[in-house]
């Protein structure tokens, strides 16, 4: 049984989480993180992790990237494994993450969905077979109320192309320049706007013809699902930093 730390419990993911892991049998959540404090849930939600009085095997991190550094701090402290499935992380907060897995098992991926898992490796493999031949662009397109852009997830794919073409670099803003499109570019465009849960799209365009991979989510339940395999994966890990290649070759 996997005994999870539900970070922002009380959000629109932590929610799905719940019902997620309501429907298993081989996790339970102890307790709840939130500044909300929603008795319905069925177990004791804590504002802060000062409070928290009871064991975890492993937390689940849907909340707020100002929320890092005391989640870490507890984790450290605890010895528990942590999902962290928060986005929108600066290269600061990243290091952060990278030196507390030198303690605990962290599980780190910009997208717990196991069809975005796939995208990247078909990606990786587009970018192989066609090389410089085929100008790269990835379009994300996610609701109106997402802070952060371009989406890790977005980035999470222009890592995977860049694995093969190591002279890539990103671009993020044409409208500035007036000039023609360099070979190596790979362009990450955003669009915000309703609704829209997640929708990526890797663009392989060459000489009359174009080569297009994509990925849409139609619920925030595949993300929840995805958190809480990577819980029941990472309980009893060695330290280090997991993501969704580890737990689908698992």
């Amino acid at each position: 049984m996997t005994r999870i730390l539900l970070s922002g419990c009380c959000g629109k993911m932590g929610r799905n989480v719940v019902s997620v892991v309501n429907a298993r049998k081989d996790c339970e959540i102890v307790a709840g993180i939130d500044i909300i404090d929603d008795s319905t849930l069925g177990f004791p939600v804590f504002q802060n992790y000062s409070e928290v009085n009871v064991v975890a095997d492993v937390i689940i991190d849907f909340s707020n990237p100002a929320l890092l550094s005391d989640m870490l701090e507890y984790a450290v402290k605890t010895n528990t494994a942590v999902v962290l499935a928060t986005t929108g992380l600066s290269d600061e907060q990243i290091k952060a993450v990278e030196e507390a897995s030198n303690t605990i098992a962290v599980f780190f991926s910009y997208n717990m969905s196991l069809g975005v898992s796939l995208l990247c490796e078909l990606s990786k493999t587009a970018a192989k077979i066609l090389g410089t031949d085929f100008d790269v662009e990835i379009v994300e397109a996610h609701h109106n109320q997402k802070i952060d852009a371009p989406s890790g997830t977005a980035i999470m794919l222009g890592n995977a192309v860049k694995e093969m073409m190591p002279d890539a670099y990103f671009e993020y803003d044409r409208h500035s320049k007036r000039e023609k499109r360099h070979t190596n570019e790979i362009g990450i465009h955003s669009v915000r706007g309703g609704t829209i849960v997640g929708e990526h799209e890797v663009i392989f365009a060459g000489n009359d013809e174009i080569v297009k991979l994509s990925h849409s989510a139609r619920s925030k339940a595949v993300f929840a699902q995805g958190a809480v395999n990577a819980a029941a994966f990472l309980n009893g890990k060695e330290k280090g930093i997991y993501n969704m290649s580890n737990l689908v070759n698992s």
